[in-house]
């Protein structure tokens, strides 16, 4: 059986996230966890947090064995963006596109 966690409203880029996604899809969950514990990105502790939560919804909802558990998927989508400007020379403005993510960690207990 299936169990999700999602992490939304995350203030930071769905694209620096997904690259951190890819290096734990399809990863046992302790394998997954460290490798996320030595990765020096930013995105890997939000990960590494919504991880955890995946894997205590499946321990608790499901009484799954935590030993066979592996990360199915992990998806970065993208939430709400904040628009700002930046005064320029000569009475222009830059647009500051402020982005923000939804995180979804979906694991599954492996076949045996």
């Amino acid at each position: 059986m299936e169990a999700v966690a999602r992490t939304r409203f995350v203030r930071i880029s769905p694209q620096k996230l997904r690259l951190v996604c890819e290096l734990i899809a399809g990863k046992r969950v302790d394998q997954a966890l460290s490798i996320l514990e030595f990765t020096p990105k930013r995105g890997a502790k939000i990960l590494s947090k919504t991880l955890l939560a995946a894997i205590a919804n499946a321990r608790d909802q499901q009484n799954v064995d935590e030993d066979r558990l592996f990360v199915k998927r992990a998806l970065a989508d993208t939430g709400p963006t904040w628009k700002r400007s930046l005064q320029r020379a000569h009475m222009h403005a830059t647009p500051i596109l402020k982005r923000s993510s939804h995180v979804t960690v979906i694991v599954d207990e492996r076949p045996s």
